[in-house]
């Protein structure tokens, strides 16, 4: 799939959605990590209109309590731009856990964040940090730690659907906009231990 050509010269939200969905995980993958800067903020615009996600959508009702969904993502920074959102839902609540896994976080920490739903939108906000750690995820630290303060500290993702295993979002921080887009594709479940 050229996922170039599906985006040019618009976005058709449904027909790139079908396109997605009917990949294999690794083609999935593959083509959304190919994304562009400019792709990556034009479909988030044009996601404005899917149907909202739902918590289920990042981790599926089935998948037990502390277990770790792992979303491969691609992000618009002109480098570093592959790493891991890692979710799970916590026994009991209506929210989500997580943190961010890649090759930097020994220098900018893991970047904890709580999900909950907002005005119909999923939000991943790095204000609020998780009570604890899942077991074999990393220590939780303050996102205004080390050089998570300039990433992660005072900040939130807005999230939108672009398919059933594909959502894009965008940072922001004191409630404006940054020039921050990244996708993420929801991989395999597998236990935190």
């Amino acid at each position: 799939m050229n996922i170039h050509q599906m985006l040019q010269p618009t976005i058709t939200p449904v027909a790139l959605a079908g396109a997605l969905d009917e990949l294999p995980d690794v083609e999935r993958v593959n083509a959304v990590v190919d994304l562009r800067r400019k792709e990556l903020a034009a479909l988030f615009e044009a996601a404005a209109g899917n149907r909202p996600l739902a918590l289920t959508d990042l981790v599926p009702a089935t998948v037990p309590p502390l277990t770790a969904v792992i979303h491969a993502g691609k992000n618009s920074l002109p480098m570093f731009t592959r790493f891991e959102k890692r979710f799970c839902r916590p026994p009991g609540g209506d929210e989500l856990w997580g943190f961010n896994e890649q090759d930097l976080r020994a220098i900018t920490g893991p970047g904890y964040f709580v999900v909950h739903q907002e005005d119909q939108q999923l939000i991943v906000d790095y204000r609020r940090l998780p009570p604890e750690a899942p077991p074999g995820w990393p220590r939780i630290i303050p996102n205004s730690a080390r050089l998570s303060r300039f990433i992660y500290n005072g900040t939130i993702d807005v999230l939108r659907r672009v398919s059933e295993g594909v959502v894009i979002g965008r940072a922001y921080r004191a409630g404006k906009p940054m020039d921050a887009w990244f996708a993420l594709v929801r991989r395999e479940v597998r236990a935190s231990a």
